[in-house]
C-alpha cells in the first residue's frame, strides 16, 4: 500500500497550526494549571507530607500531573480535530477524497499525539522549576509518554466521531477521565490504601499508566512495570480496533 504522504502532511500541518491559533487554550492554560497544582499540592500539602517511598512529595506528584494533562489534552485535541469537520460538513469532502481511513487516522491522531507530547515535555520542564527532578529510565519515560498520547488521542478520535454536539466532547473527559486520573494515584501511592481499596483501585486502568510512568522517573511503582506496559499496549490495540470498526461500518461518519 502506497501512503498518500501529501494528504497526511497537509492534514497534520493544518491541525498543528491550530495549536498556534489557540495557544492560550492548547499550551498556556494546561501549563498554568499544572503550575498551580505544584504550588498548592507541592508546597502546601508537601510541607505536611515530606516523603513517599523516599521521594519528596513535590517530586512524587510530577508524573501524575503530567499524565493528568496528557490524558485530557490528548482526548480534547483529537476529539475536536475530527468533530469540527463533521460540524462544518467538510468531512464529506475528506471521505470522498483519495485519502484512506488509515491516512486520516494517522493525520488526526498523529497531530493530537504530537501536541500532547510537546505539552508533556513543557510541563516536565516547568516542573523542574519547582522541584528537583530525577528520570532514572528516560527511554521508558518517553515510551510511556508516546504510547499514552497515541492511545488517548485515539480515544479522543472515537469521542469526536461519537459526539453529536460540542457538550458531548467534554462529557467523558470531565466526568470519567479526570476523576479516574485523580483516583489513579496521581497524588498518592495506592499502597497507602486499605487492602480492599487497593484491589478496587486496580480496576482503574489509569493506575497502570501512572504507575508505569512514575517508575520511569523514580524506579518505584504500585504495579509491576511489565503489567503496566502490557495494559498500555492493550488500551492502544483496543482503541485501534474500535477506530477501524468505525471506518468499516461508517458509524456516525455520514450522518
Amino acid at each position: 500500500m502506497i501512503l498518500n504522504t501529501h494528504a497526511i502532511r497537509a492534514i497534520f500541518k493544518f491541525e498543528m497550526s491550530r495549536t498556534l491559533r489557540t495557544f492560550m487554550q492548547s499550551i498556556a492554560s494546561p501549563v498554568i494549571s499544572t503550575s498551580l497544582y505544584f504550588i498548592v499540592f507541592g508546597s502546601a500539602i508537601g510541607s505536611r507530607i515530606t516523603e513517599i517511598e523516599g521521594i519528596s512529595y513535590g517530586a512524587f506528584i510530577v508524573p501524575g500531573l503530567i499524565m493528568l494533562s496528557l490524558l485530557t489534552q490528548s482526548i480534547s485535541n483529537a476529539s475536536f480535530g475530527i468533530y469540527f469537520p463533521k460540524f462544518s460538513g467538510t468531512i464529506y469532502e475528506l471521505l470522498s477524497a483519495p485519502v484512506s481511513p488509515f491516512e486520516i487516522i494517522v493525520s488526526y491522531v498523529g497531530a493530537a499525539a504530537t501536541k500532547s507530547i510537546i505539552l508533556g515535555l513543557i510541563i516536565l520542564a516547568t516542573a523542574g522549576l519547582f522541584v528537583p527532578l530525577q528520570i532514572m529510565h528516560p527511554f521508558w519515560m518517553l515510551l510511556f509518554l508516546i504510547l499514552t498520547s497515541v492511545t488517548f488521542s485515539l480515544i479522543g478520535f472515537i469521542i469526536g466521531i461519537w459526539a453529536d454536539g460540542f457538550e458531548k466532547l467534554q462529557v467523558i473527559p470531565l466526568v470519567i477521565i479526570t476523576p479516574m486520573t485523580f483516583l489513579g494515584g496521581s497524588f498518592y501511592s495506592i499502597s497507602v490504601l486499605p487492602a480492599f481499596w487497593q484491589k478496587v483501585a486496580l480496576l482503574n486502568p489509569v493506575v497502570y499508566l501512572i504507575s508505569g510512568f512514575r517508575w520511569s522517573f523514580y524506579n518505584i511503582a504500585d504495579v509491576n512495570i511489565w503489567i503496566s506496559l502490557g495494559m498500555t499496549f492493550s488500551f492502544l490495540v483496543i482503541s485501534m480496533l474500535i477506530v477501524f470498526w468505525i471506518f468499516k461500518t461508517g458509524y456516525r461518519l455520514k450522518s
